[in-house]
């Protein structure tokens, strides 16, 4: 699912498409603005996002072998909750029958 059919399904729960649009871009704003500030944001049931500092380190490239110093980064990190894990499974050991 893109953002266009997050929107479409929205918008049958709240009547038009404009509600749901710009629903679903201030959610996102929020979330975005919040990571980005370095703030955690916790949903629960469906799970957290928050930034996580990725140290400089030393890689290789697989091409070619040679060593490849990675700068350090921030990058967002989404961990699921307890209910969302649980939605996933139940729907994997259906998919798995079909």
């Amino acid at each position: 699912m893109n953002k266009k059919e997050l929107v479409d399904a929205i918008a049958g729960k709240v009547g038009d498409k404009r509600t749901a649009t710009e629903a679903v871009n201030a959610v996102l704003d929020a979330i975005q603005s919040a990571v980005a500030s370095g703030d955690k944001v916790s949903i629960t049931g469906f799970g957290a996002f928050e930034m996580v500092h990725k140290p400089a380190r030393t890689a290789r490239n697989p091409s070619t072998g040679a060593e490849i110093k990675v700068a350090e980064s921030w990058a967002p990190k989404f961990r699921p909750g307890s209910d969302f894990k649980e939605l996933v499974n139940e729907g994997g050991k259906k998919a798995a029958k079909k």
